[in-house]
């Protein structure tokens, strides 16, 4: 049974035909099923009407003096107050020709007359419930967006509020180190060099958060100048040195200059978060590998590591915020944070591409390439 019987804001309906007969023997129909319908005998009426007080529905002739039914749907379709009012042509006209017309006009359906009124009301009532769906689920979208909002601007907050107190513990703890030097316990000394180590992993990822955040806004600018991508690789190795444990690191640089126009600083955390995301999944007395290739209008930089590998269907995820990448045993998950997420805006912004070639069980090369005249260079090769 239909529903507009019983409801207290019934569908509203725009009848488009020149016959004043065909409009009030089919409006007739609608407004005892519980529609509230109003008509229109030419095009130029109803796109008035429409704009004045924009229907649910609209079924339109296509045979009308003047403007026909298909440069009426094509007018509703150009304006953003109208495009989404579903159009459904109700004409004499039979030729598939005709038919396919009114559909690249914007149209959603198609009613031959002579025409049955069940039919009618049947793909009416369906496309005013397709519309309803539609805007329930743009609703439902809006509300998310809202709260994806309102959630990362908490912890941005959050986030930049931590940063002074936790650059105060890291100065400290160095204080602490350097004027106890040689009076405490060799332990200590080890705990401390802990602490250190956990303090500055939180700072990089509070500034991974935040220039994340910035970028995504397009807030972040760029200090360009020349960056010896070399000599950028070897500075990120000696950083993280004392993360590395019994890990290997190796870097055999070329003879070729791999010389790129870019933000130096940004280069250098790029480098730092996939030589720290490598070590993070290599075990002790495993190898990490580093190279820089230069090819051509490119400079290409891969970090190699032979940990557990990623599967295909998280290749592209991993570069995703917060993603969880499931290890190849099946029960293990782990988070790549926003490191990676950082590293794919930082070599976006430059005019760069990122990604991850993989084998399960086999270790991951995690690669970048960089415009050698910096960002609005077009790549020129493809990834590999």
């Amino acid at each position: 049974m239909n529903d507009q019987l019983f409801s207290q804001n019934p569908s509203s309906v725009l009848m488009v035909d020149n016959i004043p007969a065909n409009l009030e023997l089919l409006s007739g129909m609608l407004k005892v099923r519980g529609y509230k319908v109003r008509a229109a005998v030419s095009g130029e009426l109803a796109l008035q009407a429409a704009r004045n007080d924009p229907p649910d529905l609209i079924l339109l002739d296509i045979s009308m003096p003047g403007m026909d039914g298909f440069e009426v749907c094509r007018r509703l379709k150009s304006e953003e107050k109208l495009k989404d009012i579903p159009v459904i042509f109700l004409s004499a006209l039979s030729d598939t020709i005709d038919k396919v017309k009114a559909f690249s006009s914007g149209g959603v359906d198609y009613i031959t007359k002579p025409f049955q009124f069940e039919e009618v009301e049947a793909r009416v009532e369906t496309h005013l419930e397709l519309r309803r769906q539609k805007r329930k689920l743009q609703e439902s979208y809006d509300q998310l967006r809202a709260l994806e909002t309102l959630r990362d601007s908490l912890v941005h907050m959050i986030v930049h509020d931590l940063r002074s107190p936790l650059a105060g513990i890291y100065g400290f703890l160095e204080l602490i180190r350097e004027k106890a030097k040689g009076s405490i316990p060799a332990e200590t000394v080890l705990y401390i060099d802990e602490a250190l180590k956990s303090s500055r992993q939180m700072i990089q990822l509070i500034s991974d958060v935040l220039d994340a955040s910035k970028m995504e806004a397009g807030q972040m600018k760029l200090k360009l100048a020349g960056c010896d991508l070399v000599g950028a690789v070897k500075e990120s190795i000696a950083g993280l040195k004392s993360l590395a444990g019994e890990r290997t690191v190796r870097f055999s640089p070329g003879k070729n200059p791999a010389k790129v126009l870019a933000d130096r600083e940004l280069v250098l955390r790029i480098l730092q978060n996939l030589l720290a995301n490598a070590l993070k999944f290599t075990r002790d007395g495993g190898t990490i590998a580093l190279d820089v290739e230069p090819a051509g209008d490119l400079v290409r930089v891969s970090v190699k590591d032979d940990g557990p590998g990623i599967a295909p269907e998280y290749r592209q995820k991993v570069f995703e915020k917060f993603a969880q990448v499931e290890l190849r045993d099946g029960r293990q998950r782990h988070s790549t944070g926003l490191g990676l997420t950082f590293c794919k805006l930082a070599v976006e912004a430059h005019g760069g591409r990122i990604g991850v070639d993989s084998e399960e069980g086999k270790g991951s090369s995690f690669w970048f390439e960089l415009p050698v005249k910096g960002p609005g260079t077009p790549p020129a090769s493809e990834g590999r």
